[in-house]
């Protein structure tokens, strides 16, 4: 019997059962309702900063500011590192291109008590009139920066289509990240059509991105994207739909790497989950997108426990039959868990022990490590 979803705002005002469903620590999900003693824990405090370019954000006004995008907005230049107290902060945040080698750091240990939130999707019109805003700029936080660094905070949006159905445009966007360099522990991205948006600044921009010890969930397309990412031992967790009555619900990845890019998507070491029927979601689909015809897209998926919500037998999809995913670049190598299952050995690539020592974080992120870093 399969329990069911809870919306992104249910959860987010849920406690400690929603937490133990996702193998966390116990305690409240919902974020900030009891002010701490010292919000910023073993970060410091205005009072006791770390360094001089450090700022504190606490939405109960113990810090510089109260909401996240102020400090962003102070914090101009190079090399500024935000700690954030915990509580939600509902606000939209934009990281312009020139605020290089930011961290953000939840001082919380537990990523869900920190935790930036917004409700926009593309279908929202936008207050002036000029439109909807689009699958971008539905986006809770947006990074465009290099050199980006996010510890155990929580990214979400929680859109949801049944409290609007009269919207089509239903991607709502937890987190656009177009950096290079960009690097996430132990966080949390939450939300239902196009959660985490891994993508680049432009065509000719190879992003690189790190994913470590994260949790991301979602239904249509959620982890989807441009750049050259890598996720280890992060937890996938597909949702269950009510608007529809029947497979598939959604897929998990939805790379549009370009054709020039040798690097795309890797998961690894990681799991997928569901809250769905057994089979009733598709691992990937490729996006080959209109404004570039000749993206290639790429993900592998090696050594991930794959839960019975992946359909074994036809786990690929196309997005467009003109791009059939059998002409891309999709791989698997030594996966478990009954998604897994090879029953039809043509809907299943796979790497020889000798291809996959080429997919590798090492080898994706190049003189990059940010897997040899500790907090």
């Amino acid at each position: 019997m399969h329990r069911p979803a809870l919306s992104r705002r249910g959860f987010l005002l849920t406690t400690a059962g929603a937490g133990a469903a996702l193998g966390l620590a116990a305690g409240p999900a919902v974020a900030g309702t009891r002010p701490r003693p010292r919000p910023f824990g073993r970060y410091g405090s205005p009072a006791a900063r770390r360094t001089p370019k450090t700022l504190y954000v606490d939405p109960h006004g113990r810090g510089d500011f109260t909401s996240v995008q102020a400090a962003v907005t102070a914090a101009e230049g190079p090399g500024w590192t935000l700690v954030l107290a915990p509580g939600t902060y509902r606000e939209t945040v934009s990281v312009d291109a020139g605020r290089t080698e930011a961290t953000w750091i939840g001082a919380a240990e537990d990523p869900r008590d920190t935790v930036i939130v917004y409700d926009n999707a593309a279908g929202t019109p936008r207050p002036d009139g000029s439109g909807t805003y689009g699958t971008s700029g539905s986006a809770t936080t947006t990074v465009r920066a290099d050199g980006f660094t996010a510890h155990r905070i929580t990214f979400a949006n929680d859109w949801l289509r049944a409290d609007h159905p009269g919207v089509t445009g239903t991607q709502a966007v937890a987190i656009k990240v177009q950096g290079d360099r960009s690097a996430f522990h132990h966080c949390r991205f939450l939300g239902h059509q196009d959660t985490l948006y891994a993508d680049t600044r432009d065509l000719g921009h190879f992003a690189r991105q790190y994913y470590a010890h994260c949790y991301v969930e979602g239904d249509v397309d959620f982890v989807f994207g441009r750049a050259t990412a890598v996720y280890e031992r992060c937890h996938f967790r597909t949702l269950v739909r009510t608007d529809l009555t029947g497979a598939p619900y959604g897929f998990v990845f939805a790379p549009s790497t370009a054709g020039a890019n040798p690097r795309g998507y890797l998961v690894t070491r990681g799991r997928v989950s569901s809250e769905a029927p057994d089979g009733y979601y598709k691992l990937a689909r490729p996006w080959v997108p209109s404004s570039d015809t000749t993206a290639r897209p790429m993900l592998t998926v090696r050594e991930t426990h794959l839960g019975a919500g992946i359909d074994a037998v036809a786990p690929y999809a196309n997005m467009r039959d003109a791009h059939p995913w059998q002409e891309q670049r999709f791989c698997e190598y030594r996966n478990t868990g009954p998604g897994a299952a090879v029953t039809v050995p043509e809907n299943r690539p796979r790497l020889t022990r000798a291809e996959a020592a080429s997919h590798t974080p090492q080898a994706y992120l190049g003189d990059w490590r940010p897997y040899d870093r500790r907090r």
